[in-house]
């Protein structure tokens, strides 16, 4: 990745940060809008892109979690980081239509216990049984110490010990899964001491979902000994970097292009173009979508197609006239 150069590395981070935030909630259930959520991030990142679109108020406050762990990874955990994450999920203080306490720890008396559950009401089937609601602070404390402090232990050995950890001890009414894939996330960029992102840790997750919650029921159930989940989570790590050709491959394709036409030489409408056609546009290119595109008149689009044509960079691909697309020669 450092070979692709500064511009393609900030794609690639945009793609994979989007794909973790989506992802992420899709584990959940929750289904949010990929466009708004690669604005959201662009945003943040300072990215000059075209065709941003407005982003609700709870997508960007789900990106701004994500941004805040990953772009100041550095920054210690504390209960008010945590807090304020879980408001930036939950600004209505509302899952649904239930109320939930939102920014600060779950308060549920010990005679209603929290727990994990599925199924329909009624016939649930419960999962896991979380501490004690009294128990919390002096937990959580005792957790942002441990992952703040530098311990002789690998760092990536330390992500998967974190994101048991904080699921197991399930602080908040809700958002405990997302937020501990954030932390994950913020634990990895500690590891690789960088805050560019190029794997989806989430998005892996979110390919084996029954997988990774049928280990962490059998871990958090069984004895103290976490071994499998780790070698699950290594497992799950290693998968997800082995699938980046794949998920990135927009932006690998892209510096392939620009790789193999480095000595070309194109103006500056080509290279807009160009850029969409790679980053790929809806529909088909024409002479009147690059015209409109490009903000020029017909006839100049006509004049910068015919060049990449003659340069065998783009071919023709329908019956002449009105009706003539181009894709890029392969």
């Amino acid at each position: 990745m450092e070979g692709l150069g500064f511009q393609l590395q900030e794609e690639a981070t945009l793609h994979t940060l989007t794909l973790d935030v989506v992802k992420s909630s899709e584990i959940e259930g929750e289904i949010l809008d990929l466009q708004q959520v690669r604005s959201s991030v662009a945003r943040k990142l300072g990215m000059d892109i075209a065709g941003l679109v407005p982003a609700d108020r709870h997508v960007d406050g789900v990106v701004n979690m994500m941004m805040d762990a990953t772009q100041l990874y550095q920054n210690a955990l504390s209960d008010d980081r945590l807090f304020g994450w879980h408001a930036a999920l939950f600004p209505t203080g509302r899952t649904g239509m239930q109320k939930i306490v939102a920014g600060a720890w779950r308060n549920n008396p010990k005679a209603d216990p929290m727990k994990v559950v599925s199924g329909p009401m009624g016939r649930e089937t419960i999962h896991y049984e979380a501490p004690d609601a009294e128990i919390l602070e002096k937990e959580m404390l005792q957790f942002c110490n441990w992952f703040n402090k530098e311990y002789k232990i690998d760092p990536v050995m330390k992500a998967a010990i974190a994101h048991l950890w904080f699921v197991t001890l399930h602080p908040f009414d809700d958002g405990n899964g997302r937020i501990a894939r954030t932390i994950t996330d913020m634990q990895l960029c500690r590891a690789d001491d960088t805050s560019r992102r190029f794997y989806s840790m989430s998005a892996q997750i979110r390919k084996e979902r029954k997988q990774y919650y049928a280990i962490l029921e059998a871990t958090q159930s069984g004895t103290m000994d976490i071994t499998q989940w780790i070698e699950w989570f290594l497992g799950c790590l290693q998968r997800a970097i082995k699938s980046t050709d794949e998920a990135l491959g927009t932006v690998l394709k892209k510096a392939k292009f620009w790789e193999k036409h480095a000595e070309s030489s194109f103006n500056r409408r080509q290279v807009l173009l160009l850029n969409k056609v790679l980053n790929g546009i809806e529909g088909k290119l024409n002479s009147s979508k690059w015209a409109k595109m490009a903000k020029c008149s017909q006839d100049t689009a006509l004049r910068d197609i015919q060049n990449l044509t003659d340069r065998n960079i783009l071919i023709r691909e329908a019956s002449g006239g009105r009706s003539t697309t181009y894709v890029l020669a392969e």
